[in-house]
């Protein structure tokens, strides 16, 4: 056991250097290099073990894919957290628009309250009724130019009331 950890630390001893220069070379970073380095070694230790020489190309080579699979590692990363920002930016794009919409909402139905009894029934047929004008006239029991007068001036008073506080 004794020889074995010594061939180990001769290995790395003798190739440490060049072969963290490698990796850094193929990330960038110093840290990563380390780890890199450090994990191709154990990979090839649990490989080889103490069965005889280890040359150094296969050093090189167990850092070279150590280094690819944690760049790929790094870009699954990547996109995950990108993926995740973009959901959460989505999700603050969609509670902001909901505001929005909350805060049309009720300047709405505050315009629609100010209107008189007849405006409001003939608004809420005709928009959200989405009913026809002679439907109107006949569940209200007017004319159907009445009916159309009524929403026509329920509309000229809501874009008086509103369009101000969206400006």
């Amino acid at each position: 056991m004794a020889a074995e950890s010594a061939t180990w630390q001769h290995y790395f001893k003798e190739w440490g250097p060049s072969l963290l220069l490698f990796a850094r070379q193929q990330t960038g970073f110093l840290s990563e290099a380390e780890d890199i380095v450090q994990e191709a070694f154990i990979k090839i230790w649990k490989t080889y073990g103490h069965n005889g020489s280890i040359n150094k190309s296969l050093f090189y080579a167990a850092v070279r894919t150590t280094a690819i699979d944690h760049a790929r590692s790094n870009n699954r990363r990547k996109i995950r957290e990108h993926k995740v920002f973009e959901d959460r930016e989505s999700e603050l794009e969609l509670f902001e628009r909901r505001l929005e919409v909350q805060e049309r909402n009720t300047l709405l139905e505050d315009a629609i309250q100010q209107l008189s009894q007849d405006q409001q029934e003939v608004v809420v047929l005709k928009i959200w009724g989405e009913l026809t004008f002679q439907e109107i006239a006949n569940i209200l029991d007017v004319s159907l130019n009445t009916a159309a007068s009524r929403y026509r001036y329920a509309l000229e008073h809501l874009k008086k009331e509103i369009t101000p506080s969206l400006i």
